[in-house]
């Protein structure tokens, strides 16, 4: 029983091209970063920069972006060259299987599962806020049972907006990749246009004085404050699973990733900067913190620009976690570790439509259903996870010399994956026990599956008995 049986780039980019299961090749570098800048800017800037400040960092935020920034360009330099090695779909887990075998892919993408699908249903309930709160400044109301997730003390059952926009991000994504990457940039020019308003307007309205004290928490304020926010920078890896469908994926892929990352730190710095220094930080524990700043100093206009941009933002999130989760499935699903139904493609438009409209059932009952704490806690644990495992990927592909001198190469190899493991392992170890105990159980649950079927059903499983036969 090989636990670590594995697949050779070559085998796996042979597999891909098969005639009966290959998706449409139609994006580009420009594609890419905007698909990235999408699944970045978000949530996390509309929504976590206030609780992250009054809570944990104050003013010295811009830090905590700068130190999760760090941590991510590691992991994304890491990334860049595996995307550019392995241009398959499926992101980490592909990657873990041509280094490290098949039980420690089928972890890493059971991990990656519950990264994409728990982050699609958060960032749907988030939505879901703000689509409301747009709502009721023209006087319309959802029924309060309607409104939010499972919570009786609140008379609330069931979130219907998080629902709906579930499915209608779901049948664009259906109607083929290049129509869902072009609505996708509409919605990354609107946010970025929202995003670059607040900082015109916002930059002449900072007090120095908020800045003091710049550390209230002390480092570990600012450390926590990092592993906090590092959700806002949970995207870039979804750009990985668009592998498939990338003309020329060895140049595009390091391009789209590497911009995209850098286009969305230096616009998170600058925002926590105006953040902090327009609203003391003790004051921006709330859940839209960029429309509350301009509130606070009387730009009422500004801050209704700001909601808009902020539900195209958060649609676009939930855009590419939906489109890296069905990738992912149909990733899995053609190695045989999940059921065939996951990786069939329709012939007319070439997207996985049936995995699509399942992933839709599972993020839907989770974004109506479970609140949206308990959502995200889980996430930046499994980012992490596979953030470490994709560095230290770097230095086996290394070590074994597996990887072709052609396309993108990470520089000062070994010094960069160990950084982007270490920085990613300590901002694992500020999340609280919970999240721990949680992801470990979902692990095993994980184990349950694959020994269950996925072993048996494995491709390398059947290519293995075959070979038996033969012999």
């Amino acid at each position: 029983m090989d636990l670590f049986r594995k697949k050779s780039i070559p085998e796996l980019i042979k597999a891909a091209g098969q005639k009966d299961v290959t998706l449409k090749k139609e994006l580009g570098a420009f594609d890419l970063s905007m698909l990235g800048i999408g699944a970045i800017i978000g949530t996390g800037i509309f929504v976590l920069t206030g609780v992250a400040a009054a809570e944990h960092a104050g003013p010295a935020l811009i830090l905590s972006f700068v130190l999760s920034g760090l941590a991510c360009v590691f992991a994304a330099l890491c990334y860049a060259e595996f995307a550019s090695t392995v241009p398959v779909s499926g992101s980490a887990y592909t990657y873990s299987y041509a280094t490290f075998g098949e039980l420690i892919a089928w972890i890493l993408g059971w991990d990656l599962i519950l990264e994409y699908g728990l982050a699609s249903s958060a960032v749907a309930s988030g939505w879901s806020g703000y689509f409301q709160g747009l709502l009721a400044g023209f006087g319309i109301h959802f029924p309060t049972a309607l409104t939010s997730a499972y919570d009786p003390a609140k008379g609330t059952f069931i979130d219907v907006p998080a629902i709906l926009i579930v499915l209608i991000i779901t049948l664009l994504l259906t109607q083929g990749v290049k129509k869902s990457a072009r609505f996708n940039t509409i919605m990354v020019i609107i946010k970025l246009a929202v995003v670059l308003l607040f900082i015109g307007v916002g930059v002449w309205y900072v007090e120095p004085t908020n800045w003091t004290p710049f550390m209230p928490f002390g480092f570990s304020g600012v450390t926590t404050g990092a592993a906090t926010v590092f959700f806002a920078y949970i995207g870039f890896d979804a750009v990985s699973t668009a592998a498939e469908e990338v003309k020329n994926p060895q140049k595009n892929m390091p391009i789209g990733i590497i911009a995209s990352l850098l286009v969305c730190t230096i616009l998170y710095i600058i925002v926590s900067g105006i953040l902090t220094g327009i609203v003391p930080y003790q004051q921006l524990n709330v859940k839209n913190p960029v429309a509350f700043a301009l509130n606070y100093i009387h730009q009422d206009w500004v801050a209704g620009f700001i909601s808009l941009g902020a539900i195209a933002g958060i649609t676009t999130v939930l855009l590419v976690m939906l489109y890296g989760q069905t990738r992912l499935f149909y990733a899995i699903s053609r190695d045989g570790l999940l059921p065939k139904v996951f990786s069939k493609v329709d012939k007319k438009k070439q997207t996985p439509v049936v995995n699509s409209w399942i992933t839709c059932l599972l993020v839907s009952i989770f974004a109506g259903l479970v609140p949206l704490g308990r959502l995200a806690e889980l996430v930046n644990i499994g980012t992490l996870f596979a953030f470490m495992t994709v560095a230290i990927g770097i230095l086996y592909l290394r070590k074994n010399k597996q990887a072709p001198t052609t396309g993108f190469r990470v520089p000062f190899v070994p010094y960069i994956p160990i950084l982007a493991f270490l920085f990613c392992g300590y901002l694992a170890l500020q999340l609280p026990a919970v999240s721990w105990i949680s992801f470990a159980v979902w692990l095993l649950i994980g184990l349950v599956v694959y020994f269950g079927y996925g072993r048996k059903h494995s491709t390398l499983n059947s290519h293995s008995n075959q070979v038996k036969k033969v012999s």
